[in-house]
């Protein structure tokens, strides 16, 4: 009789928890924004903050004398390579996002001219050698015909927290550095920053 009871109660409870997740899943519910939105669920670095980011900072980096040194000792836009772009806050912030917008920033610009990084350039280069016993002559792309970087971007992303109870304030810095690749000058230093309070 007495496992009877505990056998019941286990019944119970099962079919509680059972009620209990079906009914939270019948709540959940999804709807469709527009990616422009800003959503600002964790307070944490997101896709809205990579953009204005990458909006403001090659903004700047675009309208600064250096650019305009080089149009004049060249009768050609100068071309940049992005480089690494370290995460160095305690977040896990995908940095290759955030280069992505920096290159649809400069690319649109019209200012400069943009070459792949150097894992895509080691695909490319593997294709181009396909390319030679396996394309036809008119169709080879030709090897050693790449287009030299002038300069090279790099930089990081910091963050610092102050916490107190249920308040929390976090300041991203991001720092970009714009080097001459034949002279290692560099032409130009940027920051920028983004403060999040969030309250519990």
């Amino acid at each position: 009789m007495y496992f009877m009871k505990i056998n019941n109660s286990l019944k119970i409870a099962a079919v509680l928890v059972l009620t209990v997740l079906i009914t939270g899943c019948a709540t959940r519910k999804v709807t469709r924004v527009d990616p422009a939105d800003q959503i600002d669920l964790s307070g944490r670095w997101n896709d809205t903050d990579s953009k204005q980011v990458a909006e403001q900072m090659s903004r700047d980096v675009l309208s600064k004398p250096w650019l305009t040194r080089f149009e004049g000792n060249q009768e050609r836009p100068p071309v940049v390579i992005i480089g690494i772009i370290i995460n160095r806050t305690s977040e896990h912030i995908e940095a290759e996002t955030f280069v992505k917008d920096v290159e649809i920033e400069f690319i649109n610009s019209g200012k400069v001219r943009v070459v792949a990084s150097d894992l895509f350039r080691e695909k490319l280069r593997e294709e181009k050698d396909q390319q030679q016993t396996n394309a036809t002559p008119e169709s080879q792309q030709k090897i050693a015909a790449e287009l030299g970087a002038d300069f090279m971007l790099f930089g990081t992303i910091n963050s610092t927290t102050d916490e107190y109870k249920k308040e929390r304030l976090v300041n991203y810095k991001v720092n970009l550095e714009l080097i001459n690749l034949e002279t290692t000058e560099k032409v130009w230093i940027g920051d920028k920053e983004i403060k999040k309070f969030i309250k519990n």
